[in-house]
């Protein structure tokens, strides 16, 4: 599964990091991350509102921090 994090590489952008890992880790999944902190590439992806979050290229989370229990939800 790979999740891309949208945003500028704040605080906010690594909580969302760090909870979207421990969610993987909780439902054993195998995962990889990218980080996208290019102002013109997040507009490309249609991303308003940063931290954001994709999951295979699926925007899931925008404009927040989502926790781990949430996004364990989101993981299916």
């Amino acid at each position: 599964m790979k999740f891309t994090i949208y945003g500028s590489g704040c605080a906010k952008c690594n909580q969302l990091t760090a909870n979207v890992e421990e969610a993987a880790k909780a439902k054993g999944i195998h995962y990889e991350i990218e980080k996208i902190t290019d102002t013109n590439a997040i507009i490309d992806a249609g991303i308003m509102r940063t931290p954001a979050l994709a999951v295979d290229d699926e925007i899931v989370v925008e404009g927040k921090v989502a926790n781990p229990k949430e996004l364990e939800g989101l993981l299916g």
